[in-house]
This record gives structure tokens, sequence and C-alpha cells, in this order.
């Protein structure tokens, strides 16, 4: 029984918008300089204090900063107009494969537990997923640990779970759990770079993510 665990931010939820306009405000409210938003965007996978580490360095103001965030973000998810969209396909995928007998669904995203429960509630995926792994379970992606409590909360194999991301820090996760490892086109990192961290192919689009599954003996075609 496979274990298909998806990445949020840059894999199902276009988030990129939402994830500026909250650093902005953080910054600002400490009167600080906000990096510029690619620089941003690079760090989207790492938890909060490793993102703002690498940001102001250790000797910054790395919890101000990350309570700040918290607060911006929550209050923009509230905006209706700040709602963050669902990239192509996303949720015709996950309904797919929830429907597919055998297969269990997971998520391991460097979100707190609380923007999960929100999303979740959110896109009515409520149910959706066998096991929720966050930033508030395990150490920060490259880490492999959200991947171990994964395997371990549904008794399954390294070798029976993919792991399917936009970023590095995703593909390094997969390949330090010993799972396997696709990465998707569309977010914040390039293909080639999903490569030389691991990747075994990378989808440009969820009809290709359906068809590595299927092609991998992963999903029934």
């Amino acid at each position: 029984m496979p274990l298909i665990l998806f990445d949020v931010d840059g894999t199902l939820v276009d988030s990129q918008d939402m994830i500026a306009a909250a650093h902005g405000r953080a910054f600002a409210s400490l009167g600080l300089p906000c990096p510029e938003r690619g620089r941003l965007l690079e760090l989207v996978g790492l938890s909060l204090p490793e993102t703002f580490t690498a940001l102001v360095g250790p000797d910054g103001p790395v919890a101000p900063l990350e309570q700040a965030y918290r607060d911006a973000f929550k209050s923009l998810r509230a905006d209706p107009a700040r709602a963050e969209p669902l990239f192509p396909g996303a949720d015709a995928a996950l309904r797919r494969l929830s429907g597919t007998p055998g297969v269990r669904l997971g998520i391991a995203t460097g979100k707190s537990r609380r923007g999960v429960a929100a999303l979740l509630e959110r896109f009515g995926w409520v149910g959706l997923f066998a096991t929720v792994q966050t930033a508030d379970d395990a150490p920060s992606k490259p880490h492999p640990g959200m991947i171990e409590r994964a395997l371990a909360e549904i008794s399954v194999p390294p070798a029976s779970a993919v792991m399917i991301g936009d970023s590095i820090y995703d593909m390094a996760m997969a390949r330090a759990a010993g799972t396997r490892a696709l990465g998707v086109a569309w977010g914040y990192h390039t293909p080639e770079r999903l490569r030389a961290s691991g990747a075994e192919a990378v989808a440009g689009s969820f009809d290709e993510v359906l068809a590595w599954l299927a092609g991998e003996g992963l999903l029934a075609p």
C-alpha cells in the first residue's frame, strides 16, 4: 500500500503572494528592509526559524520576525481577497488518488499545523490525508523527520512511499528518509535544481504526476 506525500506551498497551493506580503509586514513591523521577493521564495519549504535565520543571520531578530510573520499571515488569511489559490489540477488529482484502493495520502510541509488545518477546511480536504506532518511536529526540511514520522504513523516502509514537492528541500528530505522523490515544475525551484537534489523525475502538471505514479506501479492506471 503506497503512501503518497505532498508538500503544500508551491506544490498544492500557490501561496507566493501571501508569503511575500506576510514577510513584508513582518520586516516592516521591526523597522527592517524586507529582502527581495526572489530571495523569500527561494527559502519556501524551510520552517520559519530556519527561514529567518537564513535572512537575518543567527544573531538577528529571528524570534520577533517569526512571531510577526505568524501574526501577519493570520491577518492576511482572514481577508477573502487574499485567498491562496490551488494550482490547476490539484484538487482533482487528490480526489482521484484518495479514491484509489490501497493508496494513502499524506502531507509533509513547513507550514504550521494551524495553517494546514485552515487549508484542509477551506478546500474540503478534511479526512483526505492519512497523515499530516508539519513544522510543529519535526525538524525543518531537509531533515527526514517529517517523513519518518509519517511512515511510522501508518506503518509504511520507505520504499513504498514517494514525496512530491517543488523544492530542493523536499527532494533532499525524501532521499534522507529513503523514499522516492518526484519534483513538480510549477513551484519555486527549477527542474534542474530538483533533479540535482534527488528528484527521479519532474512533472509539469498534475496529469503528469498521476501518469508517473501509474507508470511506477504506485497507482493503477
